[in-house]
């Protein structure tokens, strides 16, 4: 007897010796349909896998260059006890931002301490001097971060500080901003933010103890813009 199958085909007799069945009356309109119907998936696929391949690079990190006329490191010390605020240029940053996934994100900073601003006249000399920050054999200062955690709002970043040719590890707070005046949505130009603590007698910088006080606050402001 012969049986008529979901798909229009008329199946007649029984299996053969190899499990097969001959079929009679099959409409060639079911193939095709079978057969645009694999098509279709196919190209669905292709379709996922070009927009899933777009996402990955979009969500690729990017890299953003400083803009060193506006961006500077602060500082505060105290000075007799009393609190100091000094500057200090950023001559150098290199910034690899992933904003979907920060901890995949890498900063370095290169600051010049010879143009560094103590607040006054003799503290800028004294800071200078080979009993504080050396420049004249130590002409930069730089931090490498090792490790990120957080989000865009509020990040630790771990990294190595060199003054004066020594290294120590150091923790900084990070902050990512939108430049002022720029829209909500953009991410083109940014300002990023890191604020920390350190004891200058871990690096060396030991002198003038009588009138300075081991405790120095950093505060670095670095406006970056995407690099195409």
């Amino acid at each position: 007897m012969g049986t008529l199958l979901s798909d229009g085909c008329a199946q007649i007799g029984d299996p053969g010796p190899h499990g097969k069945r001959r079929f009679i009356g099959c409409d060639r309109k079911v193939h095709a349909r079978h057969a645009k119907s694999r098509h279709g998936d196919r190209m669905r696929c292709l379709i996922a896998i070009i927009l899933l391949l777009g996402a990955m690079v979009e969500a690729a990190p990017e890299r953003y260059a400083l803009d060193p006329a506006r961006s500077q490191v602060g500082f505060t010390y105290t000075f007799s006890g009393d609190p100091v605020e000094g500057s200090m240029p950023v001559t150098a940053a290199t910034l690899v931002i992933d904003l979907e996934r920060i901890d995949r994100s890498q900063v370095s900073v290169t600051l010049d301490p010879g143009r560094a601003d103590a607040g006054f006249a003799f503290a800028s000399q004294a800071l200078r001097s080979g009993s504080v920050l050396d420049v004249a054999r130590h002409p930069s200062i730089r931090f490498q971060s090792t490790a990120i955690a957080g989000d865009l709002n509020g990040a630790v970043l771990r990294g190595n500080l060199t003054v004066r040719g020594v290294t120590q590890e150091v923790a900084l707070r990070g902050t990512l901003l939108r430049q002022a005046g720029t829209a909500v949505t953009e991410r083109d130009r940014l300002a990023i933010l890191l604020t920390g603590a350190i004891d200058r007698r871990a690096f060396g910088a030991t002198g003038y103890p009588g009138f300075v006080g081991p405790r120095i606050d950093l505060r670095i402001l670095a406006e970056i813009n995407r690099v195409d």
